[in-house]
């Protein structure tokens, strides 16, 4: 059983819409997962699309992907990176955990949160955009997702 769906309480809406590799995450976006990387995800979901009807006009977070070699969920967000985004992104953080807390099984969470720019990085100052991130529970990985940031 993949990550993902193993992860997922077996009532779970979301079971149905979990897709092998990356195939929930549009191929624009799979670019920004470095080539090197991209096998290593064994299922993926877009619970932006998932948990659109009803909250439509709430910040909804793009991916969660099933990481086969560590056997981890991770969150990834492809989105403009600029200062005024910054709270949107943290937004969205805050309710992709409320949409997601009864459909993973007890003992299960999110283990890392990743933005990455989808189109220029206009941070200024960085550090400080870098430190309200970190403190929203969000890594900003710059325009790839690495191997590195998996570690």
């Amino acid at each position: 059983m993949t990550t993902l769906r193993k992860a997922l309480e077996a009532a779970s809406t979301l079971q149905e819409l979990v897709e092998d590799g990356l195939q929930a995450v549009e191929k624009a976006h799979r670019g920004l997962i470095d080539a090197g990387i991209r096998a290593e995800f064994d299922d993926s979901i877009d619970i932006d699309t998932a948990f659109e009807e009803g909250h439509e006009n709430e910040y909804r977070w793009d991916y969660l992907l099933g990481h086969r070699k560590s056997k981890r969920i991770v969150g990834l967000e492809p989105h403009s990176a600029a200062n005024h985004e910054i709270s949107r992104v943290i937004g969205k953080r805050s309710g992709a955990l409320v949409h997601i807390r009864n459909h993973l099984q007890k003992g299960v969470a999110v283990t890392r949160w990743f933005w990455v720019a989808s189109g220029n990085v206009d941070f200024l100052p960085v550090d400080k955009a870098v430190l309200r991130l970190a403190e929203g529970g969000i890594t900003f990985v710059g325009r790839k997702l690495l191997k590195k940031h998996l570690a």
